[in-house]
């Protein structure tokens, strides 16, 4: 391997900042929050923990870094994110909205329009609101409605001032001037490039946790041999509340982050490749013009702040029974591509998910990508999800069905469901059932008696088990209704 650091560096203040874990005296370590590294700081206190798990946005700060030589600022839930996560990154905080001029403090525009449109009240939520704000104003000019919406998803009012907050994104993301960020990009971009030009990967030992940090798949591949009880973490928005809220210790962490190869994704003639690293974000971006059943499911997965952080192999390995973007590749017959260092291995995304939360990876091999073939001519696919709030919540059931017609006969359907067992399943005998029939409402029906008692899904806080096989069936209904006033169109 090739050599290795222990010093974490990354911009803060306009300087670079080094964290040398090995000689800390003030108890960091590599699972450090970004959140709690902030906290312990005198002049950095704006950022509140709210939730700790990345629902609330009171914790939201932005990362900058550079992309083919340009800045890119993305909101990120501090509370999620472990310190050599923003390795090689400037770390943005409410405290650095505002700049001096003259002698006199001048806010931010985005600072000054909540002032404007009196948008904060309480005070608490209100950098993290300001931070998801700063986000929109460097990537998006004179925004829609839905846009600010999305970006301001992730951040929960809790004296529910909402749209005077709305009204202030609306008025300062109108503004096409520079701010003081645009203004020092020359100067960030030749820090972030003096740290980034050292090529070796971290390695950082204390006395309570080992952790990993390569730059290529082949070193990964060689730490996971050596260490198979590592856990892999990349986005680590899953792996991160096992010690926000379970105060769970993580003793050995292999982070996937900087391996930019995990990050990428190829249009072949037959099918699309996307590596497990890439965002649900990108990939949100991606399946918009490829797959447009993921899309419809990304739009109401998680917050921007998480969209940002966690990535695609995170959710698939996760192995959630209600994951939202599983039934989805199921039903688009997704291929999962997992490698040692011997051998690839290309698996079915149903022979992949065993149970659980369990997986059939091998404790020498790494996630590399998914293959979804390119659909064929004719070939329907939708997905859904219910849930008590339409945004940023956990679904109470999702699916995503396909289905190939042949003159009004059912060729082949697949009805894949997360939330009704416990993991992600086909509804095989409903499958069955329906195929070689005409796809008409009688036939449908009969179907939907199967399928209410085909799952044995169990009661919890959001639905009972027979409300859960009531969605199932109704959704499928939804779906023969959908299908069937296109074909009429």
């Amino acid at each position: 391997m090739s050599q290795v650091k222990h010093i974490v560096r990354f911009v803060l203040d306009n300087r670079i900042v080094e964290i040398d874990f090995k000689n800390a005296t003030n108890g960091l370590k590599p699972t450090t929050t970004v959140l709690n590294y902030l906290r312990s700081l005198s002049d950095h206190k704006g950022v509140k923990e709210g939730c700790a798990e990345g629902d609330c946005g009171a914790c939201t700060v932005v990362l900058g870094e550079v992309v083919n030589g340009k800045m890119q600022y993305k909101a990120v839930t501090s509370c999620l994110l472990f310190l050599p996560m923003i390795h090689g990154k400037q770390l943005i905080t409410v405290e650095n909205l505002a700049c001096q001029k003259n002698g006199k403090q001048i806010l931010h525009p985005v600072q000054q329009a909540i002032v404007d449109c009196y948008g904060t009240q309480c005070g608490y939520c209100t950098p993290g609101v300001v931070m998801s704000m700063f986000a929109l104003y460097k990537n998006h000019s004179n925004p829609t409605r839905e846009t600010i919406a999305d970006a301001l998803t992730g951040n929960l009012c809790r004296c529910t001032g909402y749209q005077s907050i709305i009204n202030a994104a609306e008025i300062a993301c109108k503004n096409t001037e520079k701010d003081h960020f645009a203004e020092l990009e020359p100067q960030i971009i030749e820090l972030l490039n003096e740290i980034n030009s050292d090529k070796k990967w971290l390695e950082i030992q204390t006395t309570v946790c080992h952790y990993f940090q390569p730059l290529t798949l082949n070193q990964a591949l060689k730490i996971r041999l050596k260490y198979p009880e590592a856990i892999v973490i990349n986005g680590a928005t899953d792996t991160a509340l096992r010690q926000t809220k379970k105060h769970e210790p993580l003793s050995l962490i292999l982070d996937l982050s900087r391996i930019t190869q995990l990050s990428c994704f190829s249009d072949n003639p037959d099918y699309l490749q996307l590596n497990s690293g890439i965002s649900i974000e990108k990939l949100k971006t991606i399946s918009s013009v490829y797959l447009p059943s993921l899309y419809q499911m990304l739009n109401v997965f998680g917050s921007l702040q998480i969209r940002n952080m966690a990535t695609l192999g995170g959710n698939i390995c996760s192995a959630s029974p209600i994951g939202d973007i599983l039934p989805v590749l199921i039903a688009y017959k997704a291929e999962v591509i997992v490698c040692n260092l011997q051998q690839i291995r290309i698996l079915k995304i149903e022979e992949f998910i065993k149970g659980y939360r369990q997986t059939d990876i091998k404790k020498d091999e790494i996630l590399v990508g998914v293959i979804i073939p390119k659909s064929t001519e004719g070939l329907i696919v939708k997905s859904y999800k219910i849930s008590k709030r339409k945004n940023l919540d956990i679904s109470t059931v999702s699916a995503c069905f396909s289905l190939n017609l042949d003159t009004n006969h059912v060729s082949e359907i697949i009805l894949a469901f997360g939330g009704v067992a416990a993991f992600t399943k086909r509804a095989v005998k409903t499958e069955k059932f329906l195929t070689g029939k005409n796809w008409d409402r009688t036939i449908v029906e009969q179907a939907m008696s199967i399928l209410y008692k085909e799952f044995q899904p169990i009661d919890d806080a959001r639905a009972n088990a027979d409300t859960r096989n009531i969605m199932a069936r109704n959704l499928l209904l939804k779906f023969f209704s959908e299908t069937n006033n296109e074909q009429s169109k």
